[in-house]
C-alpha cells in the first residue's frame, strides 16, 4: 500500500519560490511509477502541473508553468519534488502529489500554496 504525504506549501510573494516535497511510503524502487503534481484553485478543476517517471526518462510540464517549475525525484529517499520559482498569484492553489502505476492511483492530501500580489 502506497501512502503519499506532501509538505512545503505556504504563503509567498509574487516572484518568490517554494519547494514542495512528496514522501512516498511503500513505493517500490523497481516499479516505474508515474509521478505527478496536480493543483486545484478555488472554483476550478484539478489540473496536471508536471509529471515524470520513477525510473524511465521523460518529463511533462503544463504550459502555464514551463520555465518556472521543475519536477525531480530522489529514489533512495522515495521522494519527489516540485521546485516552483517566479511564482505568480495565478499559481495559488492546493497542490497534490499523485502516483500512478498500472492504473492504480494514489493521492496525497494536498498542501496550500498562496502567492500574494
Amino acid at each position: 500500500q502506497v501512502q503519499l504525504a506532501e509538505s512545503g506549501g505556504g504563503l509567498v510573494q509574487t516572484g518568490g519560490s517554494l519547494r514542495l516535497s512528496c514522501a512516498g511510503f511503500g513505493l517500490s524502487r523497481s516499479n516505474d511509477y508515474a509521478l505527478k503534481w496536480f493543483r486545484q484553485a478555488p472554483g476550478k478543476e484539478r489540473e496536471l502541473v508536471a509529471s515524470m517517471a520513477w525510473i524511465s526518462a521523460g518529463i511533462f510540464y503544463a504550459d502555464p508553468v514551463k520555465g518556472r517549475f521543475t519536477i525531480s525525484r530522489d529514489r533512495p529517499r522515495k521522494e519527489f519534488y516540485l521546485q516552483m520559482d517566479n511564482l505568480k498569484p495565478e499559481d495559488t492553489a492546493v497542490y497534490y502529489c499523485n502516483v500512478d502505476f498500472l492504473g492504480r492511483e494514489y493521492w496525497g492530501r494536498g498542501t496550500q500554496v498562496t502567492v500574494s500580489s
